[in-house]
């Protein structure tokens, strides 16, 4: 990795490359300076069109409007973080930023301004205009485009999302002179933040986050093809994955993961969350992400992954596989259980129904089954009302998925958990029983086996869909579809 001359950054674009001594400059030559000023061609696009959700978006943000008139709203998009030393993870804009802007760049801000009058609000879109040849900050910063690549002017930003554009640089000053009452969407810009002190207070912001959440409970058109397009390639993925067994066999579950994540880069911006490759006894790890274990033939592989499309749309899919191709008796009793779960969760899904209700029915198969094969002492309504199949069914049978892989996590309870499913809404239906490898309260046979099935399911005006169909459920198309790609 190339090492920049300095890290630093111009303290102001006036500033003659002579006059500084024991920074940004430091070691470079009036004549190369000079030398580095002119020379390049106008690179200015002038043919843009507006991003596909331009029209979403805008509406969006309508929305917010109405929510709060006569306030200064500030969404930030959030700035880069460091990894390590010198060098910072790959950014990812946070979520309200995005859903309103259609925007990714790092250390932008939104900002909805009341017009006078209260009818309404001005929006505008503050980023970082393009590198300044002038003071040599495009190719003597670290973050300068010649080290990171070309942004968008702000001209080409304000036409391809609909929104007029200013300089994030000056947005401190503005609003901390700003009067009025304001709201920020806090966790993601400290220097926004300090800008507002004593401007706003964290039960109104809370407010603006929770709207904001509440606002993607149900997903437009643009949402739900991508959230399609995010199933589709989440299911190349899984393909991908079952071709090469073999190879994770001879490694570890590192190569489960590499190979999904080349899938996620390939067709969209990344992987929606850390992919859950646990293999063997780790399937009983809810959120195992180290993915360092041994692949073996006889043990069964729980696969929980999801692609991220360009746009942060993630699928969250999960399938447990039999590594060697084939259930073992035991596996296929268990495996065949949570899919009987699962086809009651997804069948209980629908306008109308409650939020719960496809947990409830996924969670009393699982308990009928528990009763049945004698871990647990019936009547099934006895364990149900002291909840004690949670022992092994450990978690809830799904949750709200967007942008995020838990979306509309800040709605109020009584707008998602303790709410009405409604057309538009997508969600997981994910029932699992695991048992763990020390529990001494099931025969030793049942240690260590893991089954997760989780997809994803749309709400539709009569009924469901389910998005990531593509991947087959039923243990014996499981066993065909692997022994068709392995073959």
């Amino acid at each position: 990795m190339a090492d920049e001359l300095t890290p630093e950054t111009p303290e102001s674009d006036e500033e003659p490359i002579k006059q500084r001594k024991n920074g940004l400059y430091q070691g470079v030559s009036d004549e190369l300076a000079e030398n580095m000023k002119s020379g390049w061609a106008d690179t200015e696009l002038r043919d843009l069109r507006p991003i596909a959700q331009a029209a979403h978006t805008a509406a969006r943000r309508a929305a917010l409007s109405a929510r709060f008139p006569g306030e200064r709203l500030v969404v930030p998009a959030g700035n880069l973080k460091t990894r390590a030393n010198d060098t910072e993870y790959g950014f990812r804009a946070a979520t309200e930023y995005a859903y309103l802007t259609g925007n990714q760049t790092e250390d932008g801000v939104l900002v909805l301004e009341p017009r006078k009058g209260g009818e309404g609000h001005d929006a505008t879109l503050y980023l970082l205009p393009r590198s300044d040849r002038e003071n040599g900050e495009f190719w003597l910063s670290g973050q300068g485009e010649l080290w990171v690549g070309r942004r968008h002017s702000l001209t080409e930003a304000a036409t391809l999302y609909g929104i007029p554009t200013d300089d994030v640089r000056e947005l401190p000053t503005r609003l901390a002179e700003a009067t009025g009452p304001v709201r920020v969407v806090r966790g993601y810009d400290a220097g926004v933040e300090k800008a507002l002190t004593d401007k706003v207070t964290a039960e109104r912001d809370e407010e603006l986050r929770v709207f904001l959440s509440e606002a993607r409970l149900v997903k437009d058109d643009f949402e739900i093809a991508e959230l399609e397009k995010a199933c589709a390639s989440t299911a190349r993925g899984f393909e991908d994955v079952v071709k090469v067994l073999d190879k994770a066999e001879a490694t570890s579950e590192r190569y489960i993961e590499g190979t999904f994540f080349l899938r996620a880069r390939v067709e969209g911006n990344d992987v929606g969350y850390g992919s859950i490759c646990a293999a063997g006894p780790h399937a009983c790890t809810l959120h195992w992400v180290r993915n360092d274990g041994p692949v073996r033939p006889g043990d069964l592989l729980l696969l929980d992954a999801g692609v991220e499309t360009n746009e942060l749309y993630t699928a969250d899919v999960t399938r447990t596989l039999p590594i060697s191709g084939t259930f073992t008796d035991l596996q296929r009793k268990i495996y065949d259980a949570v899919y009987e779960a699962q086809e009651a969760g997804i069948a209980a899904v629908k306008p109308g129904a409650a939020f719960r209700d496809f947990h409830d029915a996924a969670q009393r198969v699982l308990a009928e089954k528990l009763v049945e094969w004698g871990l647990l002492e019936g009547p099934v309504e006895r364990v149900l009302e002291l909840g004690l199949q949670r022992r092994w069914t450990l978690h809830g049978t799904g949750h709200m998925l967007g942008m995020d892989v838990h979306d509309c996590a800040a709605a109020r309870t009584e707008a998602y958990v303790g709410g009405t499913l409604e057309p538009g809404m997508c969600l997981t239906v994910e029932p699992g029983l695991y048992f763990q490898a020390d529990d001494l309260t099931v025969p030793e046979e049942y240690r260590g086996i893991g089954v997760r099935i989780e997809d994803d399911i749309l709400v539709t005006e009569d009924g469901n869909r389910n998005l990531s169909e593509a991947l087959p459920r039923r243990s014996d198309e499981v066993e065909a579809w692997m022994a068709g790609l392995k073959g």
